[in-house]
């Protein structure tokens, strides 16, 4: 802690009381929402995502003093691979329902890390527990319905579907990213009206799919 104070902490401190509440907790928790949200569909496009635009300083991004490591090269080339890898593989039968188990625990780690990120202003601790409670349920929420969603659609469909949900949630998470970049004010409607859209595929689906034993015994 006496490290970080006197390569920057003392700064922040400063920078945060400038800026008011609204700067430092209100629009770092909004946004954080809407990254942790894309975050519950892809574990690492909204990272990688994050670090260019951190990197080329769009949307006036900043990102806590000890997340810098997201703009490096390192970071995006590994980010960069590993969006591939998971964007690839979730268009692949079995491979996709493989990836969507392991991401209801990579995609919350994921989630708290993007949003501790934007917490630029306050203490390592405090920015590393805001991601936690901002990030880490938010993802858990939106990757537990995307499971879902993708398993009535296997039932359903026999996986057919699932690549086509599946560049839908891209594109979503896509469009979530930016979204909550440029306007971060508008998250919680989105996400509400997102979760609203997913739950109503989700039960249309099962409905179906309890429909197609009853048509078969008539």
């Amino acid at each position: 802690m006496d490290s970080w104070i006197s390569n920057g902490g003392l700064w922040l401190q400063q920078a945060g009381a400038a800026a008011g509440p609204l700067q430092v907790w209100i629009l770092p928790a909004l946004l954080g929402l809407g990254l942790a949200a894309a975050s519950g569909l892809r574990a690492f496009l909204p990272l990688l995502m994050l670090g260019l635009a951190a990197r080329f300083g769009l949307f006036g991004l900043q990102l806590h003093p000890d997340m810098q490591w997201l703009v490096g090269d390192a970071a995006l080339v590994a980010l960069g691979l590993a969006a591939a890898l998971e964007l690839l593989g979730d268009k692949i039968p079995l491979v996709d329902n493989a990836l969507q188990s392991i991401g209801l625990v990579a995609r919350p780690l994921a989630a708290a890390v993007a949003a501790g990120s934007v917490f630029w202003s306050v203490d390592p601790v405090a920015a590393a527990v805001a991601g936690v409670i901002v990030g880490a349920p938010t993802a858990l929420l939106f990757a537990g319905v995307s499971s879902g969603l993708r398993a009535a659609s296997t039932l359903t469909t026999g996986g057919l579907a699932n690549p086509v949900l599946s560049v839908l949630e891209d594109l979503g998470v896509a469009g979530l990213v930016v979204l909550a970049l440029l306007a971060p004010l508008l998250i919680p409607l989105v996400l509400i009206a997102l979760l609203t859209v997913l739950f109503r595929w989700r039960r249309r689906l099962r409905q179906r799919r309890a429909a197609t034993p009853a048509h078969e015994a008539a």
